[in-house]
């Protein structure tokens, strides 16, 4: 069973704004958890600036954003992030 996430709208801004840097930025390349880690602070970031606020949302787009999967691309991790907008869970 699959439990349903419940997505603010600023997660869903996020989870967009990551899918299109990961698109536009050699989306070809191997996707790696690390990546996943440091694109959500800084999307947070230049959401909110350095705030609590920015810290929450860090949190939420980490758990909308599933683990990295070896050997997927960025570009691959991108649909998947777009889908999870989107209401799409598996």
């Amino acid at each position: 069973m699959t439990t349903h996430l419940v997505l603010s709208d600023d997660t869903v801004l996020l989870l967009g704004r990551f899918a299109d840097t990961l698109d536009t930025q050699r989306p070809d390349a191997e996707m790696r958890d690390e990546i996943r880690l440091a694109r959500a602070l800084v999307l947070a970031e230049q959401l909110h600036g350095p705030t609590e606020k920015a810290f929450a949302a860090e949190q939420d787009l980490l758990a909308a954003a599933p683990r990295v999967r070896h050997g997927i691309t960025r570009g691959e991790y991108a649909a998947l992030l777009r889908l999870i907008a989107r209401g799409v869970s598996a």
